[in-house]
């Protein structure tokens, strides 16, 4: 077939890793119980950053050009010897995954990590990857991170704050775990983490900082201390005062929510603006406590990112499984925020077959009728597919997908006004992402 319906070669890997393309068979992507094939005009070249992946425990599922059927394979047909496993692509941030690797989990498989598992196949160019761009702009290109400047970053800031304990905090995610957040702050550019919170009051199924024993492994140890005040600014007043539309944020992969540590927040945020009114205050967070957040308004906090993996209840509490708030607490403090000025995005975490049903469609669009929040950062599930689909349709029921990018289209079209992204924007655009426009390509920090 010729043209942009070109198929594209369907992958696998060996026990020992080894990836390869099995001629006569075609990739194929899943978007729910819907199983697609893999063309040229439903994919996009491998970005740099992107990570291939074999799924352990998994079975292949390829389309068969010969019988022309969808074909399970636990062996490769060529080396019947030979056992394979599907693989899926990792992609990096601004990608949003349009179909998951399409594959079978027998029963007793234990859960993927926490990854997102985009669906990925071979063209005679490389490879190629269902996704679709929500955001240019290359805050966390890997490139434009030379490790040799990171540590330049991080022997200055020494230096600079040598007793500060959040800033030797964030050399070990720099450094150790290449949190690309911490890595902007040691290059002095974009946004800066400014992680607190020891504790959370949700249980995540795909918390990258804390999971029950024996069942999934935690990506980075949670912070062990709670910052003081005074650590927290000056951390905060270093980035603001060396970047130009500076970004500091509440809320990182290494602790738990933010609110939990709302009192010494605060303060820190109290310092801060004695000392100057420049950069953006940001907190992603669960927005469970609204009286809280009112009081982090009032001390001065600029903008909130609040995650959510559905906008109907019983699926918000299968995913967050909340402990001593509800959904309607999440509700509230967008309304206060909305009443205070404050710039208001949300973290939905999509996958392909949930995210894109017609039911959460409709919840989706209901909310942003109602609340018009500002923005839509649109972030790839880290979570096993599979298992997470089964959790959801026992929570709301089993739906039919109608598609990533008609759900994107529709959503534009609806709410013309309603900034797509993935990065959490500077002040000095609000009044620009106000107005409609998709957040623009900033490249005024690039390190090359």
């Amino acid at each position: 077939m010729g043209g942009k319906n070109r198929f594209l070669a369907a992958l696998v890997a060996n026990r020992q890793g080894q990836i390869f393309e099995l001629p006569g068979f075609v990739a194929l992507g899943a978007d729910g119980t819907k199983i697609e094939r893999l063309t040229l005009s439903n994919t996009r070249p491998l970005e740099y950053g992107a990570e291939l992946m074999l799924l352990p425990q998994r079975q292949v599922l390829a389309y068969n050009l010969r019988t022309r059927k969808i074909e399970k394979l636990v062996r490769n047909p060529y080396d019947r010897q030979e056992a394979i496993f599907p693989v899926a692509a990792f992609n990096p941030p601004g990608l949003m995954v349009t179909h998951t690797c399409a594959h079978l989990k027998p029963a007793a498989a234990q859960p993927l990590p926490l990854f997102s598992y985009g669906a990925v196949g071979w063209h005679k160019d490389g490879f190629r990857s269902a996704v679709t761009v929500v955001d240019t702009e290359p805050r966390q290109d890997l490139r434009r991170m030379p490790e040799e400047k990171i540590r330049d970053g991080v022997k200055k800031m020494a230096g600079t704050l040598p007793g500060n304990r959040l800033r030797k905090h964030l050399e070990k995610c720099a450094l150790v775990y290449g949190c690309p957040a911490g890595k902007n702050f040691f290059l002095g550019r974009y946004e800066a983490p400014l992680p607190t919170s020891r504790t959370c009051n949700a249980r995540c199924l795909g918390c990258i900082s804390w999971q029950p024993e024996g069942r999934l492994a935690s990506c980075q140890e949670r912070i062990g201390f709670t910052p003081t005040a005074e650590e927290i600014a000056q951390v905060a007043l270093a980035h603001i005062e060396q970047v130009p539309k500076a970004v500091v944020s509440f809320g990182q992969g290494c602790e738990g929510d933010p609110l939990m540590a709302a009192g010494v927040i605060r303060k820190a945020i109290g310092i801060i603006r004695r000392r100057t009114s420049a950069g953006t205050i940001n907190m992603n967070t669960n927005a469970s406590l609204p009286d809280e957040m009112a009081k982090l308004f009032d001390a001065g906090l600029d903008s909130i990112r609040v995650s959510l993996n559905s906008l109907r209840r019983n699926c918000y509490r299968a995913y967050f499984r909340p402990r001593g708030y509800r959904f309607d607490d999440v509700l509230e403090s967008i309304t206060r925020a909305g009443a205070a000025g404050v710039h208001v995005a949300v973290n939905y975490l999509n996958l392909p077959g949930f995210t894109d049903t017609s039911a959460e469609m409709e919840a989706f669009f209901g909310f942003q009728e109602k609340y018009r929040v500002n923005m839509i950062q649109w972030r790839n599930l880290n979570f096993d597919p599979l298992i997470y689909l089964e959790t959801m349709a026992r929570a709301c029921g089993p739906d039919k997908p109608v598609g990533v990018e008609k759900l994107l289209e529709e959503t534009r079209s609806r709410f013309p006004g309603l900034v797509f992204g993935y990065f959490n924007p500077p002040k000095e655009k609000f009044d620009f992402i106000g107005k409609g426009a998709d957040n623009e390509l900033d490249r005024s920090q690039d390190i090359v």
